[in-house]
């Protein structure tokens, strides 16, 4: 087969070093994407109703807000809040890993800095979830997202994972140990088991605590009670709160399935709209 030249590049398209499969996106990128596209979707048309009300209640909340419907999800659900903390914050770590940040070697200040970049967003996202959920769901989040990202690393000294522009047959670093040694058997399963655990939190467990969330009838954001004209006659009405207006609110009204302009809220504190996707 003859040899392809890159004529921007000047060298044969067989030597272009192999890209990672972190940097090409990995399941956690596909998920993810498809989970910020589909859940919001799904979590304002089952709450509401679906066809035509879920499309006004997008055009109420204007483009601007839509993301407010998954971070409401995010902020009323401790368990999806810290599964996604954990997954996002290994495939950020494992992004940055295929683009050569971690480094390698087995100097003392290699193992420093390896230390550093695998324990800082732990501790971030820990620290979120203690302030939104209590000590208990940061610990145990800051603690997850610590051991996977340390699993990133592992793969990297068991060759399971290679930076960007690393060819297949070169031989991974692995700390101490020789390079003709290879990396021991308890470091090989321990990345094995990492692998494992990272695949079902991210195409399993995440996808079906983020859809669970979205058909569980609560709503996303702020359910108040408001002053609503139509015409020359007030009524007291519920509202999910879209957006503000001045000292008004726009939102989904409960009580007539249509957009409202509401006056003089306050707040309730149920978010229940309606009965769980399982129960009706």
């Amino acid at each position: 087969m003859a040899e392809t030249t890159d004529p921007a590049r000047g060298r044969s398209a067989r030597e272009e070093p192999p890209r990672s499969a972190d940097l090409k996106g990995g399941p956690g990128h596909t998920v993810l994407l498809a989970l910020v596209l589909a859940v919001p979707v799904t979590k304002v048309a089952y709450t509401v109703g679906g066809g035509g009300a879920a499309r006004d209640v997008f055009v109420g909340m204007e483009p601007a807000n839509w993301p407010d419907v998954l971070i409401g999800m995010v902020l009323t659900d401790p368990l999806l809040a810290s599964v996604l903390a954990v997954v996002v914050s290994r495939v950020v770590f494992a992004l940055f890993a295929a683009r050569g940040a971690v480094p390698g070697g087995s100097g003392v200040l290699a193992a420093l800095q390896r230390a550093a970049l695998t324990v800082v967003n732990p501790v971030a996202v820990g620290v979120v979830d203690l302030c939104f959920f209590g000590p208990w769901w940061g610990l145990g989040t800051g603690l997850a997202a610590y051991a996977l990202r340390k699993g990133v690393v592992v793969e990297y000294r068991t060759g399971r994972r290679r930076p960007h522009g690393h060819r297949a047959g070169r031989p991974a670093p692995t700390g101490a140990r020789g390079a003709n040694d290879g990396p021991s058997p308890r470091l090989r399963r321990a990345a094995a088991l990492e692998q494992w655990v990272a695949l079902g939190l991210t195409t399993v467990a995440l996808p079906v605590l983020a859809f669970v969330s979205a058909l569980d009838g609560q709503a996303w954001t702020s359910i108040v009670r408001c002053q609503v004209t139509d015409g020359t006659r007030a009524e007291s009405n519920r509202l999910i709160e879209l957006s503000r207006k001045g000292n008004g609110v726009v939102g989904w009204n409960l009580d007539t399935a249509r957009l409202a302009n509401g006056a003089g809220c306050t707040g309730e504190e149920s978010l229940y709209v309606r009965e769980p996707w399982w129960r009706g």
